[in-house]
């Protein structure tokens, strides 16, 4: 009975502990800190996307595959040392994720405009990304601000925590529950497949073996992009009816049969099952699709933060002080 009693008082201080790190988060974080920190990421991320609109759906890519990789930290933007073997080479990252050029460019101007070190690389990934959402005729949704970054970054974790483009539904809804994520919330964030394009290499065997449920006329483009042998860095869109402009046409093309990854189509099987109601509610609704994915977009924010005096603040996102 005493154990017992004790198990439960540690799992109450666990409790206390995670909901006081998400409670420091709040919107006006840098007001008094920074005032012109999130102008100045603004800005950099307009100039990034108006240069190259692919550049919206890369940095959003890269905040989502930190979240979801123990929190969101930016250990996703850590180069590998000695110590550690970093994110960027994981098999969901490797020759896919991009925009940290980007992101070096805000830190730089962050720490100039601001005199000192106080906007965390884990902000910069959230602000980022809403940016690019925007960018790109999306909705202002809140970002919540005051992570930290972490010391270290893990390779075997990204591996193991990103959802792979061959995921059936259920191993989809399995890993987005193994964060705190919702069915709803699977189906509204994997709706920012709205933006982007992806490499031949992660459609093939959809392609090629899954012809009953991709539309005869968009597998026969794709085929012309994306040979059976070689090509495997080609790019094709997500949504192919407008891959740089934030809408919920990604939902109408599920229901068209013309998702591009398999854990796309997976979303929609057309017999009412798993998430088909949630995806045509969507395709009809896009300004409830605006609200809910902004929704869980700050949800997905608060998944493990370091905050206080958590982890550091970098100098340069690639590497700890």
């Amino acid at each position: 009975m005493a154990r017992m009693s004790s198990l439960f008082a540690c799992l109450v201080v666990i409790l206390c502990l995670v909901s006081s790190a998400k409670a420091q988060l709040k919107p006006y974080y840098y007001e008094n800190i920074c005032p012109k920190a999130l102008s100045t990421i603004q800005k950099i991320v307009y100039e990034a996307v108006s240069q190259e609109p692919r550049m919206g759906a890369s940095l959003l890519r890269l905040h989502f595959h930190d979240c979801f990789v123990n929190g969101c930290d930016a250990s996703v933007l850590l180069d590998d040392t000695p110590t550690f073997t970093g994110e960027k080479n994981a098999a969901p990252n490797q020759n896919s994720l991009r925009g940290f050029e980007v992101v070096d460019r805000i830190k730089d101007a962050l720490n100039s405009e601001c005199k000192d070190n106080v906007v965390s690389c884990a902000d910069i990934l959230a602000v980022a990304a809403r940016d690019s959402v925007v960018a790109l005729g999306g909705p202002k949704y809140k970002v919540l601000l005051g992570r930290r970054d972490s010391l270290t970054a893990s390779q075997a974790a990204a591996n193991n925590s990103i959802p792979a483009p061959t995921f059936n539904f259920t191993r989809l809804l399995s890993n987005f529950k193994s964060h705190g994520l919702s069915l709803r919330d699977l189906v509204v964030l994997s709706g920012g497949h709205t933006l982007g394009f992806s490499r031949c290499t992660n459609f093939r065997s959809r392609l090629y073996n899954e012809t009953s449920t991709l539309e005869t006329s968009l597998a026969a483009s794709l085929k012309s992009n994306c040979p059976i042998n070689g090509g495997d860095n080609n790019l094709s869109p997500l949504d192919p009816a407008s891959p740089l402009s934030f809408d919920s046409d990604y939902f109408e093309g599920l229901i068209q049969k013309k998702g591009l990854l398999h854990s796309d189509q997976e979303l929609f099987k057309g017999d009412g099952s798993g998430a088909d109601g949630l995806v045509k509610y969507y395709s009809s609704n896009p300004v409830a699709f605006w609200h809910d994915f902004g929704s869980s977009m700050e949800k997905m924010g608060k998944l493990g933060p370091l905050t206080g005096t958590q982890g550091e603040i970098r100098i340069n996102c690639r590497k700890i002080n």
